[in-house]
């Protein structure tokens, strides 16, 4: 008697591509918008990391940026102004297994969600959040941000701003983030690796992207993204690898006690001599996130792009985990009532 055999169900899913995260919905930027190339990257790099586009989420806040889980198919939500990073923290603690993108602008993140920016990354929680810098309120038309350079001109500082800028990454590690990195939307293969970056990493990932806003602050990083002055303004952080940079790779960063100082290779130092970048410095990334000069200034240093810092450190979520786990080993089931009612009582005459 011969044996029946079954046909198998098929266990391989067709390969995901950038095809598979693009929505039917109408993308509504302007026409130029640095955002639409920091979309198309993220639909590029989500197919590769390995995580299935049901257990994807996209949370924003407000502004223009904040349009993103729109055009993203995966889930998401378009919550409220600076409380995306707060909404996704909830998210992560109830569903730890999830993969959540926070996509916010400086607007949104620095100002009205600032606070709730800064206790996200001390809390560690494992997402990665993405701020759209482009230094404006594009949204409400013009005005300035926590972002904007001093004598700013825009529609809510007509005789100039008279702020002093945040610099996000400074702040970031001022709250003790464990990765920050900075990447800019016209340069599309090292935005895909920062994002590949941030999400290889386990806790809170603050990944800022330079992101031209054409219609109310056009231009603002042109000296990082043009060809005839990229290579002598910005200076790529590699793992292991000499400060380097210049049209001719001729020029080196080397420290001059805690100051950083351009060098001429082989006139003034030997690569040898030349920083050598280490992701897990935390005392010389508080360095690098200060090369933060005017562009127009003469003498200034390259603006730096990559991973400037990454540390290993537990996730809130996986601590409250086992803190929960704990809890009920040792005295069993909560009881809410009891907890609400708690130890202390009085009675009222």
């Amino acid at each position: 008697m011969s044996e029946t055999v079954l046909a198998q169900p098929e266990t391989t899913a067709k390969p995901l591509t950038s095809k598979d995260f693009v929505t039917d919905q109408e993308v509504r930027w302007c026409p130029g918008c640095g955002d639409y190339s920091i979309l198309a990257q993220v639909q590029k790099v989500m197919p590769t990391i390995g995580v299935p586009k049901e257990n994807i989420v996209i949370v924003s806040g407000i502004g223009c940026s904040s349009r993103f889980p729109y055009y993203m198919n995966t889930y998401g939500m378009h919550s409220i102004h600076g409380r995306a990073t707060a909404v996704a923290s909830g998210l992560k603690a109830s569903r730890p297994e999830l993969s959540v993108w926070v996509v916010s602008g400086d607007g949104d993140s620095l100002s009205i969600g600032g606070n709730h920016t800064i206790h996200l990354l001390r809390r560690n929680f494992n997402l990665n959040l993405l701020i759209f810098n482009n230094q404006i309120y594009g949204l409400t038309k013009g005005q300035y941000s926590p972002t904007s350079e001093e004598n700013k001109i825009t529609k809510s500082t007509p005789y100039g701003s008279i702020d002093h800028p945040f610099n996000p990454l400074a702040l970031a590690l001022g709250a003790d983030a464990s990765f920050i990195a900075r990447s800019m939307d016209r340069d599309p293969k090292h935005l895909q690796a920062m994002l590949i970056r941030a999400q290889e990493h386990k806790g809170a990932s603050l990944l800022e992207i330079y992101q031209n806003c054409n219609i109310f602050n056009d231009g603002a990083f042109e000296v990082f993204t043009e060809k005839s002055t990229k290579a002598d303004e910005v200076l790529f952080l590699e793992q292991g690898k000499p400060l380097i940079f210049g049209a001719q790779q001729n020029k080196g960063i080397k420290l001059d006690g805690f100051r950083p100082v351009i060098v001429e290779i082989g006139k003034d130092a030997s690569v040898e001599d030349l920083w050598i970048h280490d992701e897990r410095d935390f005392y010389k990334a508080q360095i690098l996130v200060r090369m933060f000069d005017d562009p127009t200034m003469a003498g200034h240093l390259p603006r730096p792009f990559g991973v400037f810092y990454e540390t290993d450190r537990a996730c809130y979520e996986d601590v409250m985990a086992l803190q929960i786990e704990d809890a009920i080993a040792k005295k069993g089931k909560g009881d809410l009532d009891k907890l609400l009612r708690g130890n202390e009582t009085w009675v009222i005459n």
